[in-house]
């Protein structure tokens, strides 16, 4: 039987009420979700031959359970993940949060208090993911969607760009055609892969297991993304960190970008700061041929950078804000350059207020590069109208996936 979302979001909410008052809102996820990990993976793979997750000595879920009430509780919290990490090369990713800090969690009792009703939320039964897996498909991503939800106003940190709702990435998934994927061969990239949720949904969409790229350039994100990768029984996709644009790190020998047969992104909107780094105008990749975008817009080089690479045969999908369908000048050149090469496939509109961090509408553009030579036109598709409301944000519900995915793919 699975386990119910609603004792998912029960468990972090308790959690969350037990980390008030030390720190911001922003930051609960940092804790939160690294318990979260260790208790799956404990309950998952410890005693296991040959696991995927090796779950040593001394670096279990169990072992935490065993210092509640002990006086340096956060000190041997931090001992016990950094044993998990240090046998799964996870340092970096897993060991970021400091479960020994008195000024986040409280001094001497508070703390011991503190950590140990922490521990004994996630000991409750209902959370044992020994045989089961949480109701749905991505653990992780909902924890992480859930605190988004309802912390990401409260703390004024929003880091919504590290999100794509889990309904925009099966569309995206879909109208791709990624359920057409026949080997393991077949890969999958993100180059602004964020928590990993954008690439997990599309990776699932497919009936084989396909193998899996993802670049991030902030690094408690791409954190976020290893673990979630595992949390996936995905150890062997490869997550990336570093600055896609600058420094991108899928390469051939001979330095040109590594092609894929299918590339996602949900890149950060507008980016004022892209050409940090490197020099668009000397691209060494040839990622500008069709015009260099302004150098405070950054929408059109996340999506030259997805052109390229993507292979012959290639297909994308990316969001993108609605300004890149009409802004003229040097935008105006490279959409000419891109329509008249055939690659955009499609556009589709989606409803305002879909994604945490930002209310403005935006639209997926659909890229195949295998089909551009005949191609006529360019179908569109105003999924505008409908959501439903959810709180302060807008949903799609599963008859609007259904809907613009069946227009989308009949082309009528």
């Amino acid at each position: 039987m699975a386990i119910k979302k609603s004792e998912l979001y029960s468990s972090i909410w308790a959690s969350c009420d037990e980390l008030r008052g030390g720190m911001d809102a922003s930051q609960y996820k940092d804790y939160v979700l690294v318990l979260l990990f260790v208790k799956y993976v404990s309950d998952k793979y410890a005693g296991q031959k040959k696991p995927l997750i090796v779950v040593p000595k001394g670096g279990s879920f169990a072992d935490m359970v065993a210092l509640k009430g002990s006086k340096d509780i956060g000190d041997q919290m931090n001992k016990i993940i950094a044993r998990l990490a240090e046998a799964n090369d996870l340092k970096g990713v897993i060991d970021v949060a400091d479960f020994n800090d008195a000024d986040k969690l409280g001094k001497g009792k508070e703390m011991q208090d503190r950590l140990s009703n922490l521990v004994a939320i996630f000991e409750n039964p209902a959370l044992n993911f020994t045989r089961n897996r949480a109701e749905g498909d991505d653990l992780l991503g909902d924890a992480y969607e859930y605190l988004m939800r309802n912390f990401a106003t409260e703390s004024g940190k929003s880091k919504g760009q590290f999100y794509t709702p889990a309904e925009v990435s099966r569309i995206m998934a879909k109208v791709i055609g990624i359920r057409e994927a026949k080997s393991a061969n077949t890969t999958i990239y993100d180059p602004t892969c964020g928590s990993g949720s954008l690439l997990l949904k599309a990776a699932d969409e497919a009936r084989v297991k396909i193998t899996i790229y993802g670049q991030e350039m902030d690094n408690a994100t791409h954190a976020l993304a290893r673990m979630n990768m595992i949390l996936h029984d995905n150890p062997a996709a490869e997550i990336w960190q570093d600055n896609t644009l600058s420094n991108p790190h899928y390469k051939e020998k001979d330095g040109r970008l590594k092609a894929f047969d299918y590339v996602v992104a949900n890149p950060p909107f507008s980016n004022k700061a892209w050409t940090t780094g490197f020099d668009p105008e000397h691209d060494l990749y040839g990622r500008f041929e069709d015009g260099i975008p302004p150098k405070k817009n950054g929408d059109f080089a996340f999506l030259l950078h997805v052109l390229r690479s993507m292979k012959s045969t290639g297909k994308g999908a990316v969001i993108m804000p609605h300004g890149v369908l009409f802004r003229g000048g040097a935008e105006g050149e490279i959409r000419r350059n891109l329509i008249r090469k055939g690659y955009i496939k499609g556009i589709i509109g989606l409803p305002p207020n879909l994604f945490y961090g930002t209310g403005i509408p935006a639209c997926i553009i659909v890229l195949d590069k295998e089909n551009a030579a005949g191609r006529k036109g360019i179908f569109m598709v105003n999924a505008s109208q409908g959501f439903m409301k959810d709180g302060n944000k807008n949903r799609l519900r599963h008859q609007d996936i259904h809907k613009i995915v069946d227009v989308f793919t009949r082309q009528l």
